[in-house]
């Protein structure tokens, strides 16, 4: 289909256009919506960066009195011409009356063409009399059951601020999230595909977006007895088994204990079961033995492997780079993490005292974040990400490209953190060892850079403060904003990053990245996770104690005939990579060798490293965050022949299993099936299978000896079940 046929197709909306009305024509609420779906307010087109042929628009019309003068004003004011509209060049060019390098784009005489020359005719007015502004987008209907290949047609509706309520489905523009799911043509038309699954529809007209769901169930579901049937712990299960009915889905079976001892203590604590913790738990009668093994893993007693592990996590996205802020304030930093982490201090706790650190940066820990993100928006796409779940950054230029965050979101976010004050030697080549002091004083501002208004403090999409006194820090007026119980935007990121840490993947995924054009796989779950997060207090432990009870937290990676394709829906646990650190730790543990850290005492585990900068090619090789990026940093998590090759040729790992060793050589002096036993404990926290068994023993022979035994640890360090948390 040509353009010109394309612009025919969606006139069908004529009667939903103002223009139809006796009404003014309003530049914002008619000719805008025209010219952004007729493409002109596009990358493509007027609004690249330096726009087109003299001729530049903001994307999405979010700057309306910039693209106003440049319709009315510039270019000598040749685009419009009231005393004979039909004259215009704005007119001319979109119906390639005058050569036009965009080709055709408005048919003379549609219903488009006259919302632009009326609104020319008029006079071209900026704002009418008492015009109302657009704050909001509705899709109908926000969910719909697709039957494979069937097509539907959607309603889209604006909101307006003096209550009107205006279809625009065919001034909108359509993008479907994944194209193999289902489809969507230039007016609102859906197609299913052939394949069952879930999909999202997104919607942008003018500067709001909203988002459709749908579902495209198999062809046959399974009865509703078999979801009633299912064992289940509480609500993660009860909304979990509730997305899989809809969408045919079918959990895997309950895992294994071992599995589930080996899973929980690697997701909790980062490190593998003992030998000793592994007989005890298999060898265990206890229905309750797993909720037991939760408490105590949650417990006192290993708060110390609890805080180093999930020290790393959030030293990956809290710990700026040496070179840059000094050693002294990263280190700090780093202790003042894992203190944290140990004393379980609730997440409300933890986020007020980093936004409203102030001190010296060789004192306190939480410093050194000021110190690297010195810019007041710097601080605000910082904190929006990690804490919000929103990247802002593009949005301090332009329009977010699929998102509704504007400039104004921006720097109306930057404004909370305009009022610091430094005094030190700075940053600057070579990097300053001396400390640096930052404190709020009042008097602090930020500006917009294209109108250059003062911006009032106000968090993304939300609505400014009240007045914020003068003599008030307006960083603890947004940590109390932030962490309030009645605010769902913070419990809903923490608790989608803790989601991805025990299953690997969010709710919302990337787990920073929370829009309406990227919905989270089972809304009503994250919707009652953060709910039940506030509740308690923000307290993390409470949060993994009600994953880990769950049956969804303890199904098996193996999948069935109903789950075998799902790779978002957590129908099955999905096998993931261990960690760099983890990894390396459980190999130094396994061989009684510790790795020789720089910087470290000499039995230090990775797990204490307190910067990436420390050498380590195993670590390097595993994923870590680059050293010279900025954080948050997300790690590569995925495998590599890199790794592979890594474990299998290093000198270091072979200089392990050669060094004395005294589990190894215990081993020697064992009987060959009692060393094949300890050697699956202690790697995969069971017993070998009896194929297993055979082979082991078929290689150790009937004395082993060290070199045999070496052998066989070396290749199931190899394996894939040693490599993965499964």
């Amino acid at each position: 289909m040509n353009r010109v046929s394309s612009i025919l197709v969606f006139l069908a909306g004529v009667a939903m256009l103002r223009a139809a009305d006796a009404a003014t024509v309003s530049f914002e609420n008619d000719v805008l919506p025209v010219l952004t779906r007729a493409g002109c307010m596009a990358g493509s087109c007027h609004a690249k960066a330096d726009g087109q042929n003299g001729f530049q628009l903001s994307i999405f019309s979010f700057d309306p009195d910039s693209d106003y003068r440049e319709i009315v004003y510039d270019a000598r004011g040749r685009r419009v011409f009231p005393s004979s509209p039909d004259h215009s060049l704005l007119l001319l060019k979109a119906t390639n009356a005058v050569p036009h390098e965009g080709e055709q784009r408005l048919e003379k005489g549609s219903e488009f063409y006259e919302v632009l020359r009326r609104w020319i005719a008029e006079g071209a007015p900026r704002r009418v009399e008492k015009e109302p502004d657009l704050i909001g987008l509705a899709i109908e209907p926000a969910e719909s059951t697709f039957q494979k290949g069937q097509s539907k047609q959607i309603k889209v509706i604006a909101s307006y601020s003096d209550g009107m309520k205006r279809e625009v489905t065919h001034l909108s523009e359509y993008t479907s999230n994944d194209r193999a799911f289902a489809s969507v043509d230039h007016d609102g038309k859906i197609t299913a595909g052939k394949v069952p699954g879930e999909n999202s529809v997104i919607v942008r007209y003018v500067d709001q977006v909203a988002a459709m769901r749908l579902v495209i169930p198999p062809d046959t579901l399974l009865p509703a007895e078999r979801y009633t049937a299912l064992p289940r712990h509480g609500k993660v299960d009860d909304l979990a088994y509730a997305r899989f009915q809809d969408l045919g889905l079918y959990p895997s079976e309950p895992c294994r204990d071992d599995e589930f001892l080996r899973r929980a203590t690697l997701d909790v604590l980062g490190r593998l079961p003992s030998i000793g913790e592994a007989k005890v738990f298999l060898d265990d009668t206890d229905p309750d033995k797993r909720t037991k093994l939760v408490e105590r893993l949650l417990g006192p007693e290993n708060r110390f492997d609890y805080a180093d592990y999930w020290s790393v996590k959030w030293g990956d996205l809290l710990r700026p780079n040496t070179q840059r802020v000094g050693v002294k304030p990263v280190y700090l930093l780093d202790q003042w993490i894992r203190e944290k982490f140990r004393d379980n201090t609730t997440w409300d706790a933890v986020v007020t005292e980093l936004l409203t650190a102030a001190g010296s940066s060789h004192e306190y820990g939480p410093v050194a974040v000021i110190r690297d993100k010195r810019e007041a928006a710097d601080m605000a796409e910082f904190v929006s990400q990690l804490f919000l779940g929103v990247r802002l950054n593009c949005a301090k230029c332009h329009h977010h490209p699929s998102e509704r965050w504007s400039q104004d979101d921006y720097y109306s976010m930057a404004a909370f953190f305009g009022s610091m004050k430094q005094k030190g030697q700075g940053i600057s080549a070579p990097i300053s060892g001396e400390p640096e002091y930052w404190w709020f004083e009042p008097g602090g501002k930020v500006t917009h850079p294209v109108s250059e208004a003062v911006m009032v403090p106000r968090p993304p999409g939300g609505e400014a403060f009240a007045a914020i006194d003068a003599k008030t820090d307006p960083r603890k007026v947004f940590a109390g904003w932030l962490t309030g119980k009645d605010n769902p935007h913070f419990s809903k990121a923490m608790v989608n990053r803790i989601w991805a840490e025990m299953f690997g993947r969010g709710l919302v995924d990337p787990v920073d990245d929370f829009r309406d054009s990227n919905p989270p796989v089972n809304a009503p779950l994250l919707d009652w996770l953060a709910k039940d997060f506030a509740e308690h207090g923000f307290d993390q432990k409470h949060t993994l104690r009600v994953i880990l009870n769950s049956r969804l937290y303890q199904q098996s990676s193996v999948p069935n005939e109903h789950n075998v394709a799902d790779q978002r829906n957590f129908s099955r646990s999905y096998r993931r990579r261990l960690s760099g650190e983890v990894l390396l730790d459980a190999i130094s543990e396994i061989t009684g060798q510790p790795e020789k850290l720089t910087g470290l005492p000499a039995d230090a585990r990775a797990m204490q490293q307190w910067n990436h900068l420390l050498p380590s090619d195993f670590l390097d090789a595993f994923g870590r965050p680059d050293s010279s990026a900025a954080p948050p940093c997300e790690r590569e998590t995925g495998g590599s022949v890199v790794q592979a090759l890594h474990l299998m040729n290093s000198d270091g790992l072979q200089k392990k299993l050669s060094a004395k060793s005294p589990w190894l050589e215990g081993l020697v002096a064992r009987a060959a099936p009692e060393t094949v036993e300890e050697v699956y404990l202690r790697l995969f926290s069971r017993k070998p299978a009896d194929n297993e068994r055979q082979i082991a023993l078929s290689h150790l022979g009937e004395k082993p000896d060290r070199a045999k035994i070496e052998d066989l640890v070396w290749s199931l360090l190899n394996s894939a079940e040693f490599v993965l948390n499964h």
